[in-house]
């Protein structure tokens, strides 16, 4: 494996973490950020307001698309593993 392989495969998995993690991380945000609103109209600042609806919808995206996740996930370590065979002796 040449050095530009590498740096392709680090590229590949890099954007296979974002493309994965980054549907619960923007549900995150969103849900954050209404919350974050909610809490400065109505002065509410209680800790758990803000933690529990964003573990909910966290859950939510990952059951919803954790079968899409689930798909890339395998997609790419399948390549990754088949690269890997014609590198070892």
């Amino acid at each position: 494996m040449t050095s530009g392989e590498a740096l392709a495969l680090i590229k590949q998995s890099l954007i296979t973490v974002i493309i994965v993690g980054g549907p619960a991380l923007i549900a995150s945000l969103a849900v954050g950020i209404l919350i974050s609103l909610f809490q400065s109209l109505t002065q509410i600042h209680e800790a758990t307001l803000a933690f529990v609806p964003k573990i909910l919808v966290v859950f939510l995206v990952l059951i919803v698309l954790g079968g899409w996740m689930l798909n890339i996930l395998v997609d790419f370590s399948r390549e990754v593993l088949t690269k890997m065979s014609g590198v070892l002796p």
